[in-house]
């Protein structure tokens, strides 16, 4: 058995909550691999990709206030965060060509 690779596991990229960091790279959720696995299985229903990141937002904002009530995040970072960059883009990253 020595010398044999194990398999190696990739973590899914979901949100560690309250912190609301991913818990594979640690990164803020939606961190950049979430966005491109959200992109991929909401692909061709954009809309209920927005409800479920609004209710994201949601629970995030509660849950960071109680966790940084004095110096947490702004509405406005929130939304970028986990809308934003959902909404600024209509193009799929997949097959679009850059022009």
């Amino acid at each position: 058995m020595a010398g044999q690779r194990r398999p190696v596991v990739s973590r899914p990229h979901t949100p560690l909550r309250p912190l609301w960091l991913c818990r594979a790279c640690a990164a803020p959720w939606p961190c950049p691999i979430a966005r491109l696995t959200l992109l991929r299985e909401y692909v061709d229903d954009r809309v209920a990709l927005l409800v479920y990141l609004g209710g994201m937002l949601h629970d995030a904002a509660g849950e960071l206030h109680l966790l940084h009530p004095q110096d947490g995040p702004t509405p406005g970072h929130l939304y970028a965060r986990f809308l934003g960059w959902a909404v600024g883009s209509r193009r799929d990253p997949f097959t679009s060509s850059s022009s």
